[in-house]
């Protein structure tokens, strides 16, 4: 008996997506500490540099070359807007607002995703994929919300955390058709050293806050580049190849969880069941929405001279069931 295979799950891929999330939630931890000695700009300008040296020095070794012409527009896009502007946003948006604040809007960009993936890359919008996101966003505000202090909200901030989660969507949306000519090598290292030619206007802030700042900070920025910028956008890069960007963007709804488990272990901040709560709420709605239905068995052809006489009436003789 033959069963129809399901759709098959590229594990790679989905190791791949694993390690970007976890990577940029760390990124949470680097920026709050970066955050108190380097300005926003400076901040982004920092970690793009980092990353356009390490990514630049992968691509010479790889020898991959440059990107074919049909994938440009998709990478400057993404560069400018992803890399750069959404960067520069983030940051400052997040000094202005509460932690709470920056979480709900923020959160906002897997959902613009999979909306602008359903309509301009017609990829549809599945029931599982709409669910999983609704429980994966009430959980992210959830843990947002708990983890908020008594800050304040300005207008400012607000709109700043808004370009932010749009830039992010309209990077996503753009880098999955570049994706179909570049590599994802090709694609971030090209896309990262956009961004930080979009930032160098930080260049004086960066020069002249790195020579005040401590070493921790520096690290932290470097660390940024590195880790968080050059692997994880690769490796997104490579698993956003393999999968729709929908799906792509309700992956990184695990990042929540993560941030509230690293805050605990590397800044001491110790969650309460609230904020675990929300925490599990963003990772049973990731498992969600990459689920996929179970295959269906098919029913085994019955010959027609096998077939009792009955069968036509739907009548079983009872005395056959013995």
């Amino acid at each position: 008996m033959q069963q129809d295979s399901g759709p098959r799950v590229d594990r790679l891929a989905v190791a791949a997506a694993m390690v970007t999330v976890v990577l940029w939630a760390s990124a949470f931890v680097s920026i709050r500490s970066a955050g108190a000695e380097y300005s926003p700009g400076a901040l982004a300008l920092g970690r793009l540099l980092s990353g356009t040296v390490v990514l630049g020095a992968l691509w010479l070794v790889r020898r991959e070359g440059l990107p074919p012409k049909a994938a440009w527009p998709g990478i400057v896009t993404a560069g400018v807007l992803w890399f750069g502007a959404y960067m520069v946003a983030l940051n400052w948006g997040e000094q202005l607002v509460d932690a709470g604040t920056a979480a709900l809007v923020v959160n906002i960009g897997p959902i613009l995703i999979a909306l602008l993936g359903g309509w301009l890359l017609k990829e549809g919008l599945p029931p599982r994929l709409l669910a999983g996101m609704a429980v994966s966003f009430g959980g992210a505000a959830v843990v947002g919300l708990s983890m908020s202090g008594e800050g304040s909200s300005s207008v400012g901030g607000v709109l700043l955390c808004l370009l932010a989660a749009v830039t992010y969507a309209a990077g996503v949306v753009s880098q999955k058709p570049a994706l179909r000519h570049a590599s994802p090598l090709q694609f971030t290292t090209f896309t990262c050293a956009i961004g930080a030619l979009a930032c160098l206007p930080f260049s004086g802030q960066l020069v002249s806050q790195a020579a005040d700042a401590p070493a921790g900070a520096t690290f932290n920025v470097v660390y940024l580049g590195v880790f968080p910028t050059a692997i994880a956008f690769t490796t997104w890069g490579y698993a956003l190849a393999r999968t729709s960007a929908g799906k792509m963007g309700a992956t990184t709804y695990a990042a929540p969880a993560l941030v509230v488990l690293m805050s605990w272990l590397f800044l001491g901040e110790v969650p309460g069941l609230v904020t675990l709560a929300g925490g599990l709420l963003c990772l049973t709605g990731v498992a969600v929405s990459r689920s996929t239905r179970s295959p269906r068995r098919r029913t085994p052809a019955v010959p027609e001279d096998a077939a009792p006489a009955e069968s036509h009436s739907g009548l079983i003789d009872a005395h056959t069931r013995d």
